[in-house]
């Protein structure tokens, strides 16, 4: 699915006259493609320049950009996280620091930001000390609930988010918009897809209060502390946030969380591989809603919408795929029905 986006690149003089002085050092910009191989996501650059007062000479920070397509309608959207990002300044989420925001697409080819680097790391794969430690790994897991404990408390009214979303009748809409999405690339019949749209619609909760949400919460948008396991480094990929049901969240974050020793939702190395001390579901669940205060009794039905969007938004690669008779077109539409078939199991109460 991730297709390298090897014509991805930055004019560094054209950037270096828009910077200007606006970020620390002197002379032209220098940028480094990072993370090419996740070729759906925002294209990221390091970007650097020569500062005699930074450390080891040189200031570094990130360049964001949209990818060359789009998986989703509203995906990889630069203005609104900048909004966001500029709004979780002085909170306790932690998120990289915003510096720069161009939305004009002519200067480099796409919208942009610039932020602050992040000292941190994606916590997927075989991780590093300290969590190559049990105890580590766990208060890690409990570090990825607290962020979003903290991102559903910010006044997002206060921190200037009006507009950033419709909170009215958000879960109404959910499950409408994404069969519309679906049907605009539609080509096959996906096991189990429409008892579960059906289970959706007819379980439905009453709606709680608005939050602010990020959307695609998973450790795969996340940074880990290498030094502080209790806290996250940062939160990162905010294009997707909204102003929503917060529940969302942590449903998205625990339908996808495997319990040491059992079997993952995604059979890929999108996720921590060594899960020995890592926390439950029903631990991360009992910390949300001790520190958030909210119940989590429909905590079942945030988990299957969580699931049944995440195979929405992937079926179109699959679409794409097949169009083009490519060879990968089998295994993305088994890692579609793989969604939808853990979907239904949370839905009948087969896993919790």
């Amino acid at each position: 699915m991730n297709t390298p986006q090897t014509d991805v690149a930055v004019d560094v003089e054209r950037l270096t006259d828009w910077v200007g002085d606006r970020i620390p050092g002197r002379g032209l910009l220098r940028a480094t493609r990072m993370g090419e191989e996740t070729g759906t996501a925002n294209a990221l650059f390091l970007v650097e320049r020569d500062d005699p007062a930074a450390p080891g000479g040189v200031f570094r920070c990130v360049l964001r950009r949209p990818p060359l397509r789009i998986l989703a309608p509203g995906a990889s959207d630069i203005e609104r996280e900048w909004r966001i990002l500029s709004a979780l300044e002085g909170t306790p989420v932690p998120h990289p620091a915003p510096l720069l925001v161009n939305l004009d697409a002519e200067l480099i080819g796409a919208p942009f930001i610039v932020m602050a680097v992040v000292d941190g790391f994606t916590p997927v794969g075989h991780l590093p000390a300290p969590y190559d430690r049990p105890h580590q790994r766990h208060e890690l897991s409990l570090a990825m609930v607290d962020a979003i404990v903290d991102l559903g408390a910010v006044d997002w009214k206060a921190a200037g988010l009006d507009g950033l979303g419709k909170p009215d009748g958000f879960l109404e809409r959910q499950v409408p918009r994404w069969l519309a999405q679906l049907d605009r690339y539609r080509f096959r019949d996906v096991p189990l897809l429409d008892r579960v749209a059906d289970w959706l619609t007819a379980e439905r909760p009453a709606a709680g209060p608005a939050g602010l949400m990020h959307g695609d919460y998973s450790p795969f948008n996340v940074m880990a502390s290498p030094t502080d396991p209790t806290r996250l480094a940062a939160v990162i990929d905010w294009d997707t946030g909204t102003v929503g049901d917060p529940l969302l969240d942590i449903g998205h974050l625990l339908a996808r969380w495997a319990d040491p020793g059992e079997e993952p939702v995604i059979m890929q190395p999108l996720d921590i591989l060594d899960r020995d001390g890592l926390a439950t579901r029903a631990d991360m669940a009992q910390r949300y809603a001790e520190r958030s205060g909210h119940a989590l009794e429909d905590l079942r039905y945030y988990q299957v919408l969580a699931l049944f969007k995440l195979a929405i938004i992937l079926e179109g690669p699959v679409a794409r795929a097949n169009e083009s008779n490519s060879p990968e077109a089998e295994g993305l539409a088994a890692r579609v029905d793989r969604l939808i078939d853990f979907a239904d199991k949370f839905a009948r109460g087969e896993r919790t």
